[in-house]
């Protein structure tokens, strides 16, 4: 696990007089005997990442630190989308080497990460680890999970609410280290005061709500006990995987 990396968030003349500070946290969960997450945090309210590594004895681990080691290079002054896909990009290219090298079948990662660059946090993701923003009371979720599951949501063929339960619901359509092509999707968001953003593995996902993310995100706190209150309800709802939670919150400079 790649540990806090230091680096001061670029801000431009004019720009919102907000500072970014946030905390990081993953646990093992009540079933699984290894961590195969891996989360990046930064002292400097820059960069984020979580990544969620798939293949078992102790591969999973490996891609997964593999995928934020690459992501914590990203440059200070590097273009955002562009240059998380590249690092993102890289880290696939390296899983699959690595793999080759040691004969095994299969490896590899989901990844969220976040760049904060002048107020706007641009998201990166492969698979099924999430990006949400709590703005003025509401949960919005940034991300659209790369799975088997949200393809038969998006084509009409199950209700969101089936999600869960639907046999499927672990089957990613992408991941880091599966292929030589990789596809990495972008979004941008402009932050404002107040705004909480969430990076998660889906070992929240599956089991704490949408509404019940957004009553915890609706508390007074700092970020590190937010990351504590939402790992605390996955752990108290089983927690079958491992749970990893990174929250940045944009305060008031000074």
């Amino acid at each position: 696990m790649t540990g806090p990396i230091t680096r001061q968030p670029a801000i431009l003349p004019g720009s919102s007089p907000m500072v970014f500070r946030g905390s990081g946290l993953t646990h093992v969960g009540r079933v699984r005997e290894n961590n195969e997450d891996a989360i990046l945090t930064d002292p400097g309210g820059a960069l984020w990442a979580v990544a969620d590594g798939m293949g078992g004895y102790g591969h999973g681990d490996m891609a997964a630190d593999m995928v934020v080691d690459r992501i914590a290079a990203l440059a200070d002054d590097a273009p955002p989308a562009s240059g998380l896909r590249k690092l993102i990009e890289d880290a696939n290219q390296m899983i699959l080497a690595r793999s080759a090298e040691e004969g095994i079948d299969r490896m590899g990662a989901t990844v969220v990460a976040a760049m904060i660059q002048n107020g706007t946090a641009t998201v990166a993701w492969v698979g099924d680890c999430r990006a949400y923003l709590w703005r003025g009371g509401h949960l919005r979720q940034l991300t659209n999970d790369h799975s088997v599951v949200q393809e038969l949501v998006d084509g009409g063929l199950l209700r969101p609410e089936q999600r869960e339960s639907h046999p499927q619901r672990h089957v990613v359509t992408r991941a880091v280290g599966v292929g030589t092509r990789l596809e990495v999707d972008t979004m941008t968001v402009k932050l404002i005061l107040g705004d909480r953003l969430m990076l998660c593995s889906d070992g929240l996902t599956t089991c704490v709500s949408d509404a019940e993310i957004a009553a915890i995100m609706a508390r007074p706190a700092d970020p590190r006990s937010l990351c504590r209150g939402l790992a605390l309800r996955a752990l108290e709802n089983g927690a079958p995987d491992n749970v990893s939670v990174v929250s940045i919150f944009a305060l008031e400079a000074g």
